[in-house]
């Protein structure tokens, strides 16, 4: 399978109040009471406070990380997440039972949601004395109306019950109090314009590398890239390249112009980047892996401050075909780069995710939702995963009889979408 991966770094920071995405106030939190008890496994939100945004599956998602600790004496056995109403605890959101939690069979879903750290999935769900686990967690409502304001966490652990146990035993607590009505997507343009666009590991899930990219970074855990999406193009024959594998103009998207999704300022650039070879992620060969730094793994790249406390990061660019610096206003729709293979990248695309700082040491991700496209469907995951290091073979499976036109909306992961042309 070939792996479009930016090994970005992250760490929470919050999001300014904004014309579109405002920060909510503290008075739900202060409602919120959590029982006294013994908690041997300790809680900690990675995310900043969140909101839900609505997909191309037509449903609501909310996505966030938790940090899970085990600071008592004895292993933690997780027997199951519950995600409750904080103002009704007695209301599950959803489950998050073992399969959940870690299925050495699945490859791609809501699935080995436990990570070890640095993110991978879990081998199991123990945790020895003194040991860190993080927990992505995906809610999906059919209305906004479903999502409460307010969530809690039941964990159910086998472990150390009270001080002065000395084996573990069943027990279960509520834990870790988070927003998730703190504000409202950002509704942005399309990065890129034209037909057969494939929303290549996007949100949500595991099986591609941004949902779970956890990182540590300036001394905090954080994802910047939570919903982050890298943009492939299809041929008319539903191909992502023809001719020379190895040469990047043979792929359909390189060269492909890309567009500001707002107006805003140009926070920084790097324009140094060489390209890249199809078929070789950096990070995996001998040679080219020392050579990534936190400075170039995303290869050329703008970012755009685009007001209220949002970034935009477009990366992966062509050297040379920058058209902006630092402190250029742009519109939206204007045209600021090429799409090219630079960086920590194995085959041409587009990096895309916004982020509520200009830094992606310090970044959280923040959600948000396309204003136009028209949705043709998705690629099945089992050809996705055939495909090879260079993207061979043909991705017309999942196409929709007919495309269906749709606003507001963020394109879930192996989406084929259309954007419309000026």
């Amino acid at each position: 399978m070939a792996v479009l991966l930016v090994a970005g770094s992250t760490s929470a920071a919050g999001v300014s109040p904004g014309p579109t995405a405002q920060v909510a106030s503290t008075g739900a939190r202060a409602a919120v009471v959590v029982p006294d008890s013994f908690t041997p496994v300790v809680v900690t939100p990675i995310s900043e406070p969140t909101f839900p945004w609505r997909g191309s599956d037509g449903k609501y998602h909310v996505s966030y990380d938790l940090q899970l600790t085990n600071a008592s004496r004895l292993p933690a056995t997780l027997t199951r997440v519950e995600v409750v109403d904080a103002a009704d605890p007695d209301s599950v959101v959803t489950t998050l039972n073992r399969r959940q939690l870690v299925d050495p069979d699945c490859e791609f879903g809501a699935c080995n949601l436990l990570r070890t750290l640095p993110s991978s999935n879990a081998p199991d769900t123990v945790m020895a004395p003194g040991q860190s686990r993080a927990l992505l967690v995906d809610l999906t409502f059919d209305s906004l109306d479903q999502a409460p304001s307010e969530v809690m966490h039941r964990l159910f652990v086998t472990g150390q019950s009270s001080p002065p146990a000395a084996e573990a035993s069943p027990i279960d607590y509520l834990a870790a109090p988070f927003d998730i009505s703190s504000g409202e997507p950002r509704v942005i343009g399309a990065p890129l314009r034209g037909d057969d666009w494939v929303a290549a590991n996007g949100c949500c899930g595991t099986g591609s590398p941004h949902r779970p990219s956890l990182n540590s970074l300036n001394g905090k855990l954080g994802n910047s890239q939570r919903f982050a999406i890298d943009w492939m193009k299809l041929t008319d024959e539903g191909t992502f390249r023809s001719g020379d594998k190895t040469r990047n103009e043979s792929y359909a998207d390189y060269g492909e112009a890309v567009y500001a999704v707002a107006d805003g300022t140009v926070s920084s650039t790097l324009d140094t980047v060489e390209a890249g070879t199809p078929g070789i992620l950096p990070a995996d060969d001998p040679v080219l892996g020392p050579k990534l730094t936190l400075q170039n793994v995303d290869g050329n790249h703008v970012i755009q401050d685009l007001g209220g406390g949002v970034w935009a990061m477009y990366a992966h660019l062509i050297k040379g075909s920058l058209l902006v610096e630092p402190g250029d206003r742009v519109t939206k729709g204007q045209k600021i780069a090429e799409l090219g293979n630079t960086g920590n990248s194995n085959a041409p695309h587009l990096h895309f995710q916004l982020m509520d700082d200009p830094s992606l040491l310090e970044a959280d991700a923040v959600p948000y939702v396309i204003d136009r496209f028209t949705y043709q469907g998705q690629i099945p995951y089992p050809a996705w995963i055939a495909t090879d290091n260079y993207l061979s073979g043909t991705f017309l499976q999942g196409r929709l009889p007919e495309a269906q036109p749709r606003t507001d909306e963020l394109p879930l992961v192996l989406s084929v979408v259309n954007f419309p042309q000026p």
